[in-house]
């Protein structure tokens, strides 16, 4: 085939895949003009005009508008950077979608009342710096905002979500209900507590430099008594209840009493509040961490252990 052959719409048809009512449509538009016509009127085309239609009807399929299109097979613009800005405005879309499809997932899920739906719908579309005032707000009320003490800025930062630019659904569900649970007063109260219990025992202690969690010291003590199936009230679980209540009272300096161990219980309750679970786990899903150990069976054990021996 050479140069000089000429197709009739129906034949471009043919080669292309396009109805003869489509290349008619853009032949009309100027974007693949014929290049002659037959003695009959008939138009026809020569072979570039079948890359031509190719090139339309994959920008057609990626979404590309037809004044665009034409200033792109007219060389009036660069396809590139067209692809680019293309590119961009379908990330935006895409976002928006997912944004969507997380908010009606997780009415769909909750059997949300209208007003519920309203506030995930504008907690979902928060911008980076509206989350991170919200947030900044909830750790501030929790540790006490700039007279927070030092030893809680790590905490602070291992404590904020990070919601990437292209987050996946799951990430922008969990974010909704993280940054509802944020605005609950009584949640809030919680952590304060938390906080409150945890400066306490830093201004007491004689010890200096970082100090392991309570909790974590009493799920070590208190996993294998119960993986053993030592029940709390036996007096199996006495040398088990002593290693921790030890560990607390050489961390305040104080006597390992009956009013220590209620302290220290009144301590893991607080810690034990399945509210600071699910915000840990949802925290973990925003940020695409490995989800968090639950320590519930170990500190449920180690209460029932303390009031036990508290009420004796």
């Amino acid at each position: 085939m050479n140069g000089d052959t000429l197709h009739s719409i129906g034949e471009l048809a043919r080669r292309t895949g396009l109805t003869v009512k489509t290349i008619r449509f853009y032949s009309d538009r100027g974007i693949v003009a014929p290049t002659d016509r037959s003695p009959a009127g008939y138009r026809l085309y020569d072979t570039d005009a079948v890359a031509r239609l190719d090139l339309v009807r994959t920008l057609r399929e990626l979404g590309l508008d037809l004044p665009t299109i034409r200033k792109v097979v007219d060389r009036e613009l660069a396809l590139p950077e067209v692809a680019a800005a293309h590119a961009e405005a379908l990330a935006v879309q895409i976002r928006v979608l997912r944004l969507r499809r997380a908010v009606l997932t997780a009415v769909a899920e909750r059997g949300s009342t209208p007003e519920e739906t309203e506030l995930m719908h504008r907690l979902a579309q928060l911008s980076e710096a509206e989350r991170r005032r919200l947030i900044g707000d909830f750790l501030d009320a929790v540790f006490g905002g700039p007279d927070a003490a030092p030893a809680f800025t790590g905490v602070m930062r291992s404590m904020t979500p990070e919601l990437p630019d292209n987050p996946e659904v799951e990430q922008v569900q969990a974010w909704v209900e993280l940054a509802e649970m944020s605005l609950d007063p009584d949640f809030r109260a919680v952590l304060r507590r938390m906080a409150e219990y945890q400066a306490a025992e830093q201004a007491r202690s004689e010890t200096t430099g970082p100090q392991r969690d309570i909790a974590v010291v009493v799920r070590d003590q208190a996993g294998p008594a119960l993986a053993a199936g030592i029940d709390p009230a036996s007096p199996q679980a006495d040398p088990v209840v002593a290693a921790f209540t030890a560990h607390y009272a050489h961390l305040l300096a104080r006597p390992d009493d009956v009013e220590l161990r209620r302290r220290l219980a009144a301590r893991l309750e607080s810690v034990n509040d399945p509210r600071r679970e699910r915000y840990l786990r949802l925290l973990a899903v925003v940020n695409g961490w490995p989800a968090p150990e639950s320590l519930a069976p170990e500190l449920d054990w180690s209460v029932q252990a303390l009031r036990v021996r508290t009420q004796r």
